[in-house]
């Protein structure tokens, strides 16, 4: 579990982190050695639950060794699929990663979404509705390494 309290925004009572792969995770179907780390790392304190369309087919390969539930997705209705993923999980108890449109949803109902803004770049639909934008993904995991990086960006 991951327990921040931000002043003025609130406590974080976390139990998974939902993530989107292409664009979010990966970079054209490829996972970097740094994140799959990082992943391990914070798998200590959350759930990971890795959800995509597996556009490039490597998801589950370049996942291996890493602590995660992989999903892949149906093709239709991405965006829907992954909005009733993460109210199964439980919307107050998720972190949501994306960037694509397809991820709009589950960016706003989670209890704190994050859009990354890499080589794909991000829908300004999820952009609006994210609480945290971040260039790269090992900036995105970092946050969650040293708890006081988000507060300073949430607190008001």
């Amino acid at each position: 579990m991951l327990n921040i309290d931000v002043p003025d925004f609130g406590e974080l009572k976390i139990k998974y982190f939902l993530m989107d792969y292409n664009g979010t995770l990966a970079i054209d179907g490829k996972l970097s050695a740094e994140v799959k780390k990082l992943l391990n790392i914070l798998s200590e304190k959350v759930e990971l639950h890795i959800i995509t369309a597996d556009t490039f087919g490597k998801a589950k390969k370049e996942l291996e060794g890493v602590k995660c539930k992989l999903t892949i997705l149906s093709g239709e209705n991405q965006a829907e699929e992954k909005e009733r993923y993460i109210k199964k999980l439980g919307e107050n108890r998720t972190i949501a990663f994306g960037n694509g449109r397809n991820d709009r949803f589950m960016i706003k109902r989670a209890r704190l979404g994050v859009v990354l803004l890499q080589e794909e770049g991000s829908s300004v639909e999820t952009l609006m509705n994210s609480d945290i934008v971040v260039k790269n993904i090992m900036d995105a995991l970092s946050l969650f390494t040293n708890n006081k990086r988000v507060i300073a960006t949430l607190r008001s």
